[in-house]
């Protein structure tokens, strides 16, 4: 099984790194960051870049096709080569995921239109205008569409899709080996929970930087 993790300039890091962690202890998996041109992409910080070994050409048809978000996804999911190669790449997969604002350019490709999905809090009206119908939800499973809220939610996606794949002991075995237990000191991951003055204030921020764009 092969797993393709798309990189492309300004992508956010744990969107990648979190659900390869995981996916790539699937029992036979083969896991490849592709990119426009293979080498070095940087994170969306600009200070650490993680490394294509394939360009998109070289990974035309992978069983798991996995998206990531970043600031830079509104410009991407607009880049002609990389529709293409979504379109191209989710015709024969067995799974087309994402993880934040990832879902963007899922909807822009069109692979997303009248299906029920998710992304990044801010982004749910994007995600609409794009076709797909947004939910609140962590992780949004429609058909072998798999989408996944906000950056660390990927890391729950992929152990979703393990279990799916693999059966449940081999997602908990994952999860267990990974330790992944989450016991954060704050309780403000989502609107509904967080500060209102916080949310306030980035939904502000971000409805300035789309007028911007």
């Amino acid at each position: 099984m092969q797993i393709a993790v798309l990189l492309f300039e300004g992508f956010t890091t744990l969107d990648a790194v979190g659900p390869y962690e995981l996916l790539a202890r699937l029992p036979g998996a083969e896991t490849v960051f592709v990119a426009k041109q293979a080498g070095p992409v940087r994170n969306d910080q600009g200070s650490l870049a993680l490394v294509a070994d394939k360009s998109l050409a070289e990974v035309p048809r992978p069983d798991i096709v996995l998206i990531p978000g970043g600031p830079e996804t509104r410009e991407t999911m607009h880049d002609p080569e990389i529709q293409e190669w979504v379109r191209t790449a989710d015709a024969t997969s067995t799974w087309t995921t994402s993880v934040c604002t990832g879902s963007l350019v899922l909807g822009a490709a069109g692979v997303l239109d009248g299906r029920r999905a998710t992304t990044h809090w801010l982004a749910y009206e994007e995600l609409r205008a794009l076709g797909a119908e947004p939910t609140g939800e962590r992780v949004v499973f429609d058909g072998k569409y798999v989408t996944a809220a906000g950056v660390s939610s990927g890391i729950d996606m992929a152990l979703h899709l393990l279990g799916r794949i693999a059966g449940d002991e081999v997602a908990q075995t994952v999860q267990l080996l990974t330790e992944y237990d989450p016991q954060p000191p704050y309780d403000a991951g989502s609107p509904e929970k967080a500060p209102a003055h916080l949310v306030a204030r980035w939904r502000g921020e971000n409805v300035e930087s789309l007028a911007r764009d």
